[in-house]
Parts: C-alpha cells; sequence; structure tokens
C-alpha cells in the first residue's frame, strides 16, 4: 500500500489540498500567539470558514477540527526536572525524554502537561526533548517519502543521542510512537540511529505498566472513575505491545471503582481521511459501531489513547443520533492533589 502511495505522490497525482492538509507544522504555526489564535479559532469556527475549508482544503464542515492551544506546550513551562534521583528498573530506564508531537504542542498541550504530573508524581526525571519537527507520518499516509525523510533527519539525530545517554523516550500519541518503532525502522534498516531511537521508544502507559512490573509505579489512587469506555487506537494496537491502557485501568480497579467498558475497531478517522469531504461520510459509517459502543447509556467519562478520532467519536454519535444514549467527552489523565488518576474533562 506504501510503494502504491509512494508511486501516486511521485506521479504527482496528490494534489496541493493533501499537502497542505498533511503539513501539520504549518498549521500549528499560529497556536501561542496572542490575540492571533484567538482570532484563527473564532474564524474556524464560522459556517463560512468551514464552507471555505471544503472548497479550498477539501475538509468536511461536519468535521471536527482542533482548535489551536493558546499555550504551546513546549513555550513557558520548564524543559526538564532532574531533581529526582534516576532509578532504573530491570526493564526502564529511570529518566523519561518526552518527545511533545504536534498534535500535544500546538492543540493540546494539557495532555503533555498531565504526562508531567505523572512522571512527577511518581519521582521520575524527565526531560523535553531539546527540539523536534512533525515525526512524519502524515506525509507517510500521502506517500510523500522525500517530506519523510527530511523529518526523519532532523529529528532521529536528536533523539538518538536520548537513547544513547540512557533515557527511555515517550510520546503521548500513538501515531507518532508507531512512527519511530516501527515505520522509520523500515525505512531505514541499516541506520543505527534509527535502531537505538527504536528501542528507546514507549508508549506512555507502555512505560508506567513496565514500571509498575518493575516495582517502581505508585499505586496510591484515591479517585473512583466509575464507568468508563476505553477506545484502543489502532495505531497502539499495531505496536504489539499489548492493551497497556486497559491494563492500567485494571490495575487503578484494583484500588478504586473502574467499570471498564473496552472498544477494539477502528473509529475510521484514520489520519485526514475522517475529514476529508469525499470521505468523511465513508469514515462516519465505518466508525458508526465504535460510536456507539463509546457513548454507552449513563457512563462517567470516555477516554482514548488517540485523541482526535476519541473526540471524534464522543461529538459524532450524539449529534447524529440524539436519544440514543450520549459519549460523556472524552478525558486526559491527571494526578489530583491527593493521588491520581484524575480525569480532566475537555
Amino acid at each position: 500500500m506504501l510503494r502504491a502511495k509512494a508511486i501516486k505522490f511521485a506521479k504527482g497525482e496528490v494534489g496541493a489540498k493533501e499537502k497542505l492538509l498533511a503539513s501539520t507544522d504549518m498549521h500549528g504555526s499560529f497556536a501561542g500567539i496572542p490575540i492571533v489564535v484567538d482570532v484563527v479559532n473564532a474564524i474556524n469556527g464560522t459556517k463560512f470558514a468551514r464552507q471555505q475549508m471544503d472548497s479550498q482544503l477539501g475538509v468536511h464542515p461536519d468535521a471536527w477540527m482542533p482548535a489551536l492551544a493558546p499555550q504551546r506546550f513546549r513555550w513557558g513551562r520548564a524543559m526538564n526536572n532532574t531533581a529526582f534521583v534516576v532509578v532504573n528498573g530491570e526493564r526502564t530506564p529511570g529518566k523519561v525524554a518526552i518527545f511533545s508531537t504536534c498534535y500535544v504542542n500546538y492543540n493540546e498541550p494539557g495532555i503533555g502537561a498531565d504526562l508531567i504530573k505523572l512522571l512527577d508524581h511518581n519521582e521520575i526525571p524527565y526531560e523535553i526533548v531539546e527540539k523536534e519537527q512533525c515525526c512524519g507520518m502524515p506525509k507517510l499516509e500521502l506517500g510523500d517519502l522525500p517530506s519523510v525523510e527530511k523529518a526523519w533527519k532532523a529529528n532521529i539525530p536528536v533523539l538518538a543521542k536520548y537513547a544513547k545517554e540512557g533515557w527511555a523516550i515517550v510520546t503521548a500519541v500513538p501515531s507518532c510512537t508507531l512512527m519511530f518503532k516501527q515505520e522509520l525502522p523500515l525505512m531505514f534498516p541499516d541506520d543505527a540511529d534509527t535502531q537505538a531511537v527504536k528501542d528507546a521508544m514507549f508508549d506512555p502507559f507502555e512505560y508506567l505498566m513496565a514500571r509498575h512490573k518493575d516495582g517502581l509505579l505508585k499505586t496510591d489512587f484515591k479517585a473512583a472513575l466509575g464507568k468508563v469506555s476505553y477506545h484502543i487506537p489502532c495505531h497502539g494496537r499495531v505496536q504489539n505491545i499489548g492493551k497497556k491502557t486497559e491494563e492500567m485501568f485494571k490495575l487503578i480497579g484494583q484500588t478504586v471503582e473502574v467499570k471498564l467498558n473496552t472498544v477494539e475497531r477502528c473509529s475510521g478517522h484514520a489520519g485526514t481521511y475522517g475529514v476529508k469531504t469525499p470521505t468523511h461520510k465513508i469514515a462516519m459509517k465505518i466508525g458508526k459501531t465504535v460510536f456507539k459502543n463509546m457513548a454507552r447509556t449513563s457512563l462517567t467519562t470516555s477516554a482514548a489513547t488517540a485523541r482526535w478520532p476519541a473526540t471524534t467519536s464522543s461529538r459524532a454519535w450524539p449529534r447524529r443520533h440524539a436519544g440514543q444514549g450520549a459519549a460523556a467527552p472524552p478525558c486526559r489523565w491527571s494526578v489530583s492533589p491527593t493521588g491520581w488518576p484524575d480525569p480532566q474533562e475537555q
């Protein structure tokens, strides 16, 4: 499939609209700029703007689009916390390098902030990586291999430095984790730095559950979660690490109340597929079963490790099927003042 996409791209059969839609660093350039970001978000929410996005970018008017953050994740915060002692486990390095990802940096910095709280709570030193750009996954989906290589050349030398120094590298978006764990190592199998980054890369809950197996994770859970629907993202499943977020919910449930409903099926989002005008309605049909299962009646909250598809799901089903059960808003998991986790509704 990738070969076919690459041939199509090389032949010039990928339009400017699709190329622009996959340029995440360009989209995020307005994030964090005072006044400007508010104006952009306000305009993007208007009917006129959505019509223009439809005609000029091929973004369906009904497709959910994330707002730009008033403060980027990589701006205005401490870039590291080395106050804690590094305690390595059998399975886990005792210090974490955070690759923030485009989505967390430009759209939902709170996800990254919550990850930092979890690391602080467990007394794990962290550092936000020195510099980064898009991992290249959106370009890979287009078959734009030259742009993927450009991103690889920018990111791998930085991340390899952390890998060689014994850091665990964590990204909070499954697609980015998959890119560094699988896609780039397959594209550049003979590059030692790429393979070093692959070996050091963790999904957040993969890392936390490994810390638990090492006997180094605090389990002072205090807040009952009640009924939770959790959607397993496709890009999490293909990492072949098991259901680590589900395992965490079950671990929490040993101490406080958790009634877990796990949904393991494609949401139909598939990168930009779910927002494009020609394919949005098809994506909604693909995700219909997920929407129904996530929107079980009387849920306390819903959760997912792939944020954008989950939010699309939670908003789409109630809007299209009023009266048939409404999904609770997706949440982030954070640390409460008396112990973690604390669901942060969005």
